[in-house]
């Protein structure tokens, strides 16, 4: 009698982890189908890419590739990438078709909207960095250069800072979801967050600085935006918290 439940217990098990091997290799083949037409476009990625520094370069420089290689591999690197960013959102879709049938109904209600609501700050995060942080990092650092020297950029540099970059303003624009799940899931208070706004604004600072070059123009572009997201997150966290109150209210 005690093997039963092992065995279903098993196969259960085996069920699952086939169902997310299924939906990897799903996420897998759409990475593979856009980043086909983004490598073909590799270069002019690369020089879209490279705009922010390129227009704030001294007259009669250029970017520089000090390995053999790099003028190729370097552009395919970012193809990838831009392939990964793009497909991103049916990549986290699988995930969520995964999880979501282990969740309960107002669990799934609000657990979509967090997850849409993430990839688009990601995104918002990342064309917040090209848009407007880079043109005034670039003009910064271009116009702190010491005289005799020639600001020449290795590519694989650039692309390594850039993507750091994209990366940490698009995880640092993700603060207003982390806000809403600790409130939501009970592991702090809202009214206790309120009390903390000064630790928070003094963190972001410190987080900015990690994330960014040491500069306080690249550093304020960062720890502002974030203080407003964590301002943001606890309207949208006071907001959820009321509806899902009003969801769990005994009806008398």
């Amino acid at each position: 009698m005690s093997e039963e439940p092992e065995k279903l217990a098993e196969g259960t098990l085996i069920s699952h982890l086939l169902e997310l091997r299924d939906r990897l290799i799903r996420a897998l083949v759409a990475v593979g189908i856009v980043f086909v037409p983004t490598a073909f476009y590799a270069n002019q990625l690369f020089t879209l890419a490279s705009q922010p520094l390129l227009q704030r370069l001294p007259k009669g420089t250029t970017l520089i590739a000090t390995s053999v290689a790099a003028p190729f591999t370097t552009p395919f690197k970012l193809s990838f990438f831009v392939a990964l960013f793009i497909a991103m959102p049916y990549v986290l879709y699988q995930l969520w078709a995964f999880v979501a049938p282990g969740l309960y109904r107002h669990e799934k209600r609000f657990a979509l909207p967090l997850l849409v609501s993430s990839i688009l700050l990601f995104y918002a995060g990342m064309a917040f960095a090209y848009f407007f942080v880079f043109p005034a990092m670039f003009h910064f650092f271009a116009s702190t250069t010491p005289k005799g020297v020639t600001m020449m950029t290795d590519i694989s540099q650039y692309l390594n800072f850039v993507l750091l970059m994209f990366f940490g303003f698009g995880a640092a624009f993700e603060l207003p979801v982390a806000v809403v799940l600790l409130v939501l899931t009970g592991l702090v208070e809202l009214d206790k967050l309120k009390s903390y706004r000064g630790y928070v604004l003094l963190g972001v600072f410190i987080v900015a600085a990690f994330l960014t070059p040491p500069d306080a123009v690249s550093q304020s572009l960062l720890a502002i935006p974030m203080y407003l997201l964590f301002e943001g997150g606890l309207i949208m966290a006071r907001i959820l918290q009321r509806s899902k109150d009003r969801d769990v209210e005994p009806v008398v």
